[in-house]
């Protein structure tokens, strides 16, 4: 997790090794995920891997339960199941109604969860520094509330709702067309491969949303009086959209989307500040 979300802010104590493509040219690859995880240990032990951890897991438990909350105080009402092509209408309707369903219990649940995973990320960030603005739960609620008031607790929740409410809607309603016009009824195996389009369905579209997590992610510890989120290290976005645009300028944003190979940028670990 801690060596995801650095490589995510773009710090690189390591310098890139050269290594081969599958074409085999010579290419630069900044260090993989172990290689990074074990210079953390040899700075900061192996407790340092865990920055973050438990702001993070109470982040986690109340995304699940604010999920089972909401499921439970607004039920949906069950479809008869449908997947012969000449209900087309009626199992579009239905998948509409399942993801809008699914869309409102994981809007929710990122409102109330996302406040603990602003303080895990700044956590976590505080590595790159040396830093011990946020050294615990309570204490960083209180920091953020003095400093930054109850909206710093709800920096780069927008960009992560619009990547989860566009993930959600793009996997299912993929996964409903190819189920319906790819895969034949008559096909002994259609039940299992349709069982399966929608898990890579998630995969794919995970990866084309996943700039919404960056961004997201780095207005979390932007301008926030931590090293990583000031410049030289990154401006001081005035907005989603700016760090967003930003990002775009510099072909970063799917920064830290890999884990184990990482092509350095061109000039490796050289961005010009706006």
């Amino acid at each position: 997790l801690l060596t995801t979300f650095l490589s995510q802010v773009g710090h690189e104590p390591l310098p890139p090794t050269i290594g081969r493509n599958v074409l085999g040219r010579k290419v630069l690859y900044l260090p993989g995920f172990f290689t990074y995880a074990r210079h953390i240990v040899e700075v900061d032990g192996k407790r340092g891997l865990f920055r973050g951890l438990t702001p993070r897991l109470i982040s986690s438990t109340l995304s699940t339960i604010t999920r089972g909350s909401v499921k439970k105080a607004f039920p949906l009402e069950d479809m008869e199941h449908v997947s012969n092509k000449d209900d087309v209408k009626t199992s579009l309707r239905k998948v509409v109604k399942e993801t809008s369903h699914e869309m409102m219990m994981q809007c929710v649940s990122r409102v109330v969860s996302h406040p603990l995973h602003v303080i895990s990320m700044r956590c976590m960030v505080q590595f790159v520094g040396r830093e011990v603005k946020y050294s615990g739960v309570f204490s960083a609620i209180g920091r953020i509330l003095k400093e930054e008031g109850i909206l710093g607790f709800f920096v780069g929740l927008v960009p992560h709702i619009l990547g989860d409410v566009i993930f959600l809607w793009c996997c299912n309603l993929l996964a409903h067309f190819i189920n319906t016009y790819a895969v034949d009824d008559n096909f002994s195996q259609a039940s299992v491969i349709r069982s399966y389009t929608k898990f890579v369905m998630g995969i794919a579209v995970s990866m084309l949303t996943y700039p919404f997590l960056l961004v997201g992610d780095l207005m979390a510890v932007n301008n926030c009086g931590l090293r990583a989120g000031l410049p030289p290290y990154a401006p001081a976005f005035a907005s989603w959209i700016h760090c967003w645009r930003y990002l775009s300028a510099q072909g970063q944003l799917f920064r830290g989307s890999s884990l184990l190979f990482r092509r350095a940028p061109i000039p490796a670990a050289s961005f010009p500040i706006d």
